[in-house]
């Protein structure tokens, strides 16, 4: 009877720790150009405000990132600092979803099917087995800009803020065209625009 009873506290011990593993498990992503998570098994972490280094500066920092809306600023150093400045579209291209100099939002997304996330460029569907959170345009900085960039997926539907009141040219985006030679083409094509998927597992 005691042995019953122990073994019955430790199923339940199990039990309870995989019903708590089951509700924290989970990715998170970033979903550029939107303020909203795609609703498909996601929950909304925070929305805010895309933001990086500045397209010229040749000490500037790769990432792009999403700054929250409700910062916990400080004013203890004084001396060499590095800049953040917000993102923007720099180019027509994106017309009607925005033009040169609109600010660009974000949301840092998580999903609660599963616990791995994968941004796919040149795919705007997910392979068999994982979950689409969404798909649009890969993009990065310009290509003859200084600033080093990395390649993010653009929401097919990104929207615009109404934050910064100035065209800074701060972090900038543009579409993603492939280039042959070591580049394999076919399947690829030279300036043909890659697009791209967030997928979940």
């Amino acid at each position: 009877m005691k042995e019953m009873k122990a073994r019955n506290a430790d199923m339940s011990a199990k039990y309870n720790t995989l019903l708590l593993t089951k509700n924290n498990a989970g990715g998170t992503f970033v979903r550029w150009g939107r303020k909203d998570c795609p609703g498909n098994d996601t929950e909304l972490v925070y929305s805010g405000f895309s933001g990086g280094s500045h397209y010229d500066n040749t000490g500037a920092a790769a990432e792009f990132v999403c700054l929250p809306p409700d910062p916990d600023l400080s004013t203890k150093y004084s001396s060499s600092y590095a800049l953040m400045y917000g993102a923007e579209y720099d180019t027509d291209d994106f017309a009607p979803r925005g033009k040169n100099g609109d600010d660009l939002p974000c949301s840092v997304c998580r999903t609660t099917i599963g616990s791995s996330v994968l941004m796919i460029p040149g795919k705007s569907s997910c392979y068999d087995g994982w979950t689409l959170q969404y798909h649009g345009d890969l993009v990065a900085g310009y290509h003859a800009n200084k600033a080093a960039t990395q390649y993010i997926c653009l929401d097919e539907h990104s929207e615009t803020l109404i934050a910064g009141y100035r065209n800074d040219n701060g972090k900038l985006f543009y579409p993603v065209q492939a280039v042959c030679g070591a580049l394999a083409c076919p399947p690829y094509h030279d300036n043909k625009y890659l697009t791209c998927v967030v997928c979940a597992k």
